[in-house]
Parts: C-alpha cells; sequence; structure tokens
C-alpha cells in the first residue's frame, strides 16, 4: 500500500504501482469508527485501518467505482453501502445524470470526500491548478460543493489537499469553465504521455 496523504483522523492510499489513472482511497475516523471510501485493497490495509480504529463500514461513492470495495467490506465484515444518500448523516448527492451518480461525504464539518467531482490527477488539472474539477462537469461545476469550506478535499483521482483546501475548492469550482483552454492542451499532453 502506497500511502499518499496522512492527517489527523484518517489517511488516504493509492495502488502499489503508480498508475496514470491515480486512483486514491480513504479511511477517515466518523463518529468513533473508520470509514472507508472508494477502496482499492493493498497489502498491509486491514492494519493501517485497524491503527485508526473499528472499521465502520466500506462506502462506494460513484456509481462505477466499484473497485475492491466488496471484497474489503466482506473481509472486514462490515457494510458495504453504494451510492448512499442516508447512511451517514453527512452524505450528499453531487450528480445524477445518465450514467453518472455520485454522492460525496463532508465529515464533522472538516473532510469532504468526492469520487470523481473533484481531482487532483495530472489530467484533471489545468496548469497551476492543486484542484479541478472533473473534465465532463467543467462547463457546469456542481453547485453541491458551493456553501462548503473543508480543511481537507480527498479525490477518487489524486492526492488529497491539506493546505488552505477550502480556497483551492473555491477557485476550481469558480475557475472550471474559463480554464478549460488551458485544461484541453494539457490533458491531451497527459494522455500521450502515459
Amino acid at each position: 500500500m502506497r500511502v499518499v496523504g496522512e492527517f489527523e483522523g484518517g489517511f488516504c492510499w493509492q495502488a502499489d504501482e503508480p498508475e496514470f489513472l491515480e486512483r486514491t482511497s480513504h479511511a477517515v475516523l466518523h463518529g468513533g469508527k473508520v470509514w472507508l471510501f472508494d477502496v482499492l485493497d493493498a497489502d498491509g490495509l486491514d492494519d493501517g485501518v485497524r491503527r485508526l480504529g473499528e472499521p465502520a463500514a466500506v462506502v462506494q461513492l460513484l456509481d462505477r467505482h466499484a473497485r475492491d470495495c466488496a471484497r474489503v467490506a466482506g473481509r472486514l465484515r462490515v457494510p458495504l453501502h453504494v451510492t448512499p444518500r442516508r447512511t451517514i448523516p453527512s452524505m450528499f448527492e453531487v450528480t445524477w445524470i445518465p450514467g453518472w451518480r455520485e454522492v460525496a461525504a463532508f465529515l464533522d464539518g472538516r473532510v469532504l470526500v468526492v469520487g470523481d467531482a473533484l481531482g487532483t490527477a495530472t489530467y484533471f488539472r489545468a496548469p497551476g491548478e492543486r484542484l479541478a474539477v472533473h473534465p465532463v462537469l467543467r462547463l457546469v461545476p456542481p453547485g453541491a460543493f458551493r456553501r462548503l469550506a473543508p480543511e481537507h478535499v480527498l479525490c477518487g483521482h489524486g492526492a488529497g489537499v491539506h493546505e488552505n483546501a477550502a480556497e483551492a475548492l473555491a477557485e476550481a469550482l469558480r475557475t472550471a469553465r474559463r480554464r478549460i483552454p488551458k485544461w484541453l492542451p494539457a490533458s491531451l499532453r497527459a494522455w500521450r504521455s502515459r
């Protein structure tokens, strides 16, 4: 397991070998238990979770992010929740468009966990961006995030944002459309170099 971020009450990891999609999973302490999001299985995962606390559940935030959620939920003997809206009181719907159903979690008013709508992966970002709206959503960024001021933004693709996360989120939403002309060539270069 390659840990790509740690913060008080949680950690983020990616596959052992770097991959183009930069798929990232998260373990967050909430309500005294550990909630796992969009899980990729890895050696050492169970030990890392138990060091943080007792596992509560595995949550799949995006309808197509099955990843290893079912296998890990079964092994840890915890429930699997697929795109839930009421499982955790702080879950909310991000987008519901044909072929794309996504929820996010805003835990304890400080940790925002997002599957696909936001990311830091290379192909998400225009030059100079720390956090970006998903390429498909750039024209109409999800309004569900507008009033949030998180301390941490954890993304399903790319490392999380832990410094000035609220500012990074506000900027990503405010500039998503305007930065398309800079994002497009950068994204094409990223795809070609993979």
